[in-house]
């Protein structure tokens, strides 16, 4: 794949990752360096968590910048407790995923127009939006 000439790149992320679901992944600048695992099994972590912890920080991040754009602040206390399982079906194996975030203080119309506006633009829900099922939820 390549970006179009009009695109500008933020950052990269790099990392190498040998041995699968049992294997290990470091980043570039080796500041993430991980014993992977199969779900379950106790012996290292596991791509569903990694995506669900890449996934919440992002969302956080443009739940800030909605927020920010009402003249207002995310409460120190927000949280995403993200869940991303591994499925199967007839048609192999796939992902679904839920966003529980929590933005306590907030009069929960305010908190659900950052919620609707933060998963339009976090760039991991724009991934995600039509190609598995998601469901995000104001707790």
């Amino acid at each position: 794949m390549q970006t179009t000439s009009n695109t500008k790149v933020l950052y990269t992320g790099k990392t190498r990752t040998t041995g699968g679901r049992e294997g290990a992944a470091t980043s570039s600048d080796q500041q993430l360096q991980i014993k992977l695992g199969v779900p379950g099994s106790g012996k290292g972590t596991n791509p569903e968590q990694l995506f669900a912890a890449g996934w919440s920080a992002c969302f956080i991040g443009a739940m800030g910048i909605a927020a920010n754009t009402l003249g207002i602040k995310l409460p120190a206390d927000t949280a995403v407790n993200a869940e991303v399982d591994l499925a199967t079906s007839e048609n192999g194996y796939g992902l679904q995923a839920r966003l529980n975030v929590e933005l306590p203080g907030l009069a929960k119309e305010v908190a659900q127009q950052i919620v609707n506006t933060a998963h339009n633009t976090c760039p991991y829900s724009k991934a995600v939006k039509s190609n598995i099922p998601v469901a995000i939820n104001l707790v």
